[in-house]
């Protein structure tokens, strides 16, 4: 339904314990209420997802954050004054309300407000924290459409909100403030270079293949349901013709593409992290038997998008 109007039914379905997509400015969420268990343990039933992969808690607006975790260390309030709302997820203790389900077990909870006006409004008409990791099977392409959602996870979802693609296209950024020097968990929209300018220097921890510290931080992650590698846009000999491409800025003078998919010809990177998931669910459903991904500039969002494009490839490789 349309997230306009389709607010008040959808945050009943939250209080009553029910699954609601939503989107965000970073992509669709998967939500369902904080503080009930069950509700939360059917977030990991319809992505198959593991429960040892921490969630993230949604909440309508920053002055809710004492509200719910009490005294709020002064590094994450700086960072919470300067970057909420927005693609910014930060780690806390996690109060005694939260279930454990809802951070795997650890005693730290990631928590971030949207910067999406019908996020904000659902949650606060619910009435509850919000649980949502991103609205798709676990490990596959991250939805930034509605259709995304129903395709990948239909009628385990009760409500979608359609409120358009999401103006972002690539997740939060995580970041762990609680000590000496932030760390960032996880790249994500917010570049580094904005975390630098406001806080100083951080340092920028890599994914793990163990038990994640963080959501969205296994090292194999993100993929498309087609193999997909990262590296020049060169011909495969005795391939037919059957490859797609996700170029960064143009399609090669070479090679034989069954279908290609152009992040953005002018180079903005901003541009290309909204299109990139958009364009990785055409090109898988295009029936291509490999994709070839072009790592984009490594600075400021284009290091998250190779980030996501490294650990989709990790997937199949």
């Amino acid at each position: 339904m349309p997230a306009e109007s389709g607010i008040a039914e959808a945050a009943a379905v939250l209080r009553a314990g029910g699954l609601v997509a939503f989107p965000t400015e970073t992509v669709y969420g998967l939500g369902a209420n904080a503080l009930d268990a069950r509700a939360a343990a059917r977030i990991f039933e319809a992505k198959a997802r593991p429960s040892f992969d921490p969630l993230i808690t949604h909440l309508a607006d920053a002055a809710d954050l004492p509200g719910l975790i009490g005294a709020v260390p002064p590094a994450v309030a700086a960072l919470v004054e300067r970057f909420w709302p927005g693609p910014l997820t930060l780690i806390v203790d996690r109060p005694a309300v939260i279930p454990p389900i809802v951070t795997s077990g650890l005693d730290t909870m990631a928590v971030r407000v949207p910067d999406e006006a019908a996020a904000r409004a659902l949650i606060a008409a619910a009435g509850v924290p919000v649980a949502a990791p991103s609205a798709n099977r676990f490990g596959q392409l991250s939805p930034t459409r509605a259709e995304h959602v129903v395709a990948g996870l239909g009628g385990a979802v009760d409500v979608v909100l359609d409120g358009g693609p999401t103006r972002c296209g690539i997740e939060s950024t995580i970041v762990d403030a609680r000590g000496p020097q932030p760390v960032v968990l996880r790249l994500g929209a917010l570049p580094v270079e904005a975390l630098v300018e406001a806080v100083g220097p951080v340092t920028v921890r890599p994914g793990s293949s163990g038990q994640p510290v963080a959501p969205g931080t296994l090292a194999a992650h993100y993929a498309p349901r087609t193999p997909l590698i990262v590296g020049a846009a060169e011909p495969a000999a005795g391939d037919g013709g059957r490859r797609g491409l996700l170029a960064y800025r143009q399609t090669p003078a070479v090679g034989d593409w069954a279908a290609v998919e152009v992040l953005s010809p002018e180079g903005d990177l901003t541009v290309a992290a909204a299109r990139l998931f958009d364009a990785l669910h055409r090109l898988d459903a295009a029936g291509v038997t490999e994709i070839v991904a072009e790592p984009v500039p490594d600075v400021g969002v284009g290091r998250a998008i190779n980030d996501r494009l490294r650990r989709a490839a990790a997937t199949w490789h």
